[in-house]
């Protein structure tokens, strides 16, 4: 029997909760979470077919919306979900973190310019799951995933460098980190709550809760737009596909993945955006956006291939 060494939080809940190797040598839980940020990539190609009258806010609520739904119904056919000894301030804190995210990225965007949000968001989202991992479980990630989180943020400033548009606030760099951490804590929190729970009924519990929390924001929005069928056809694949099909993979890939190297393999999500960007949209592929492209699918082979070979020798 293969041996592996435990770390156990114990929560206000009283729940124990096991690390251990095993959790993270699975090969396909690397798959799983690259799976997921290919969905997310679509996102931004799917908004800029959105009628012009849509708000980036309204459509993260109802995305938020649509993919809670459809994962609640999932979950209620196969039975519903078992709330004993459900672990709820976990429940809870994700599904505030996971709306906090969605609202400070779009307020950095806003503040600080798209180019600078995304790139202060998606690049201080590995490191803070780095040092969340070793506050509180004293666990340093391997030495590769130093080396991948360097060569995919390097291949983001890149693509991001393309854009041309750079505009640097300090309020808006600050919200930006606040996403990057709100990210890499949700993330922490799924990896804790599917490993006590089936990652689908996890996934549609916490996407609900995220859901109930954007809610209030539809109250100012026009969403007259969701007439048009190009309205209601992007809100249906960003709700069915880029959150409820990316979110249930993200959730089950966690729990064959460390925190740290999930963040991390989330950084696919440009990569395919920007792929996206070039064969849908028309935009230009450039020197920079192809350097960018090939560090970050270098960053990507890192993790993924070392951790399915040495999965398969065990």
């Amino acid at each position: 029997m293969r041996r592996h060494t435990e770390m156990k939080l114990v929560g206000r809940d009283g729940m124990n909760v096991a690390f251990g190797n095993r959790f993270c040598g699975s090969a396909g839980g690397p798959w799983l979470v690259l799976a997921a940020a290919m969905l997310w990539g679509t996102t931004g190609t799917a908004q800029a077919l959105a009628p012009p009258a849509s708000t980036p806010v309204a459509i993260a609520a109802l995305r938020m919306s649509v993919a809670g739904l459809a994962l609640l119904s999932g979950s209620l056919w196969r039975g519903g979900i078992q709330l004993r000894s459900w672990p709820v301030r976990i429940t809870l804190s994700a599904g505030l973190f996971i709306a906090l995210y969605q609202l400070s990225s779009f307020w950095a965007m806003n503040a600080t310019g798209v180019a600078v949000g995304t790139i202060v968001a998606m690049g201080s989202a590995p490191v803070f799951a780095g040092l969340l991992e070793y506050l509180l479980w004293r666990r340093t990630p391997e030495r590769r995933w130093y080396l991948s989180t360097a060569l995919a943020f390097s291949g983001c400033l890149l693509l991001v460098l393309d854009s041309g548009n750079l505009q640097v606030e300090a309020v808006g760099v600050l919200v930006a980190l606040v996403a990057g951490f709100s990210y890499a804590f949700y993330t922490l929190l799924m990896g804790l709550l599917v490993r006590r729970q089936a990652p689908a009924d996890a996934t549609a519990a916490v996407t609900c809760l995220g859901a109930i929390f954007l809610l209030p924001l539809l109250w100012q929005c026009d969403l007259q737009w969701l007439i048009q069928p190009n309205g209601w056809l992007v809100i249906l694949h960003l709700g069915l596909i880029a959150t409820a099909l990316s979110y249930w993979l993200f959730a089950k890939g966690l729990a064959g993945v460390k925190t740290s190297t999930a963040v991390t393999l989330t950084l696919a999500e440009p990569l395919v955006a920007t792929l996206l960007g070039i064969l849908v949209v028309g935009e230009r592929m450039t020197m920079l956006v192809s350097c960018g492209l090939v560090l970050i699918f270098a960053a990507l082979a890192l993790l993924l291939f070392p951790a399915t070979k040495r999965s398969a020798g065990q």
